[in-house]
């Protein structure tokens, strides 16, 4: 009887497995765009005025015009690399993801969303591949240094 019970317990959970590897509508999966031009993902970034509101590290930008702004970070030596996707989403949706490093009143409205403009309307999508490539190639991933243990070295 528990074997029985044993074999059914793992015949749900294979179940279980296989209906979560159905595709939701939403779902991002098969989603790639093309590669962008990183070149010309600078210069967008000083077009659309991204300095306003960003430093980019080891990259040279004109001075925000707007001293009171609150300047966010992007590129930089970091623990995990931004994904392409966590990129685009950024900037076609930067209310889904505040940075964490910020007091939410620095960086959103009033109604709680960000504050970043919505570029949607303005950004031609092989603009944004452009940015996006910009960016991410403004990313280095730290080396990970693992705890000594002294007794056990």
């Amino acid at each position: 009887m528990k074997s029985c019970l044993a074999v059914a317990a793992i015949v749900l959970v294979g179940v279980g497995s296989l209906a979560g590897c159905g595709t939701d509508p939403k779902s991002s999966m098969g989603f790639t765009l093309p590669d962008g031009n990183a070149k010309q993902g600078e210069t967008l970034f000083t077009s659309f005025q991204c300095y306003e509101c960003h430093t980019v590290a080891g990259v040279t930008v004109p001075e925000s015009q707007s001293p009171d702004q609150t300047i966010v970070r992007l590129g930089g030596e970091v623990s995990r690399i931004k994904t392409y996707g966590e990129l685009v989403t950024s900037i076609i949706n930067p209310s889904h993801r505040l940075p964490n490093r910020y007091h939410a009143e620095q960086v959103t409205t009033d109604e709680g969303a960000s504050q970043m403009t919505n570029y949607n309307d303005v950004m031609t999508v092989t603009e944004l591949i452009d940015l996006v490539a910009f960016l991410q190639s403004q990313y280095t991933l730290s080396e990970y240094e693992p705890t000594v243990y002294p007794p056990y070295y």
